[in-house]
C-alpha cells in the first residue's frame, strides 16, 4: 500500500482556503461598492435636495434677518 502524501494534501487545503478567502473578499468588495452607491444616491438626492437646500437658505435668511 502507498503512503499518504501529506505535503500534497496540505498544499491542496491551503489552495482551497486561499481561493475561498479571495472569493469572500471579492463578494465583500462588491457588496461594499453596491450598498454605498445605492444609499448615497438615495440619501444624497433626498437629503441634499430637500434637507440641505431647504434648511440652509432658511437658516441663512433667519440668521441674517
Amino acid at each position: 500500500m502507498a503512503t499518504p502524501n501529506y505535503g500534497y494534501e496540505k498544499r491542496q487545503r491551503e489552495l482551497a482556503k486561499k481561493k475561498k478567502k479571495e472569493e469572500k473578499a471579492l463578494a465583500k468588495s462588491q457588496r461594499k461598492s453596491d450598498d454605498p452607491a445605492q444609499e448615497s444616491g438615495q440619501d444624497g438626492s433626498d437629503g441634499a435636495g430637500t434637507g440641505g437646500a431647504g434648511q440652509a437658505p432658511a437658516g441663512e435668511t433667519g440668521t441674517g434677518a
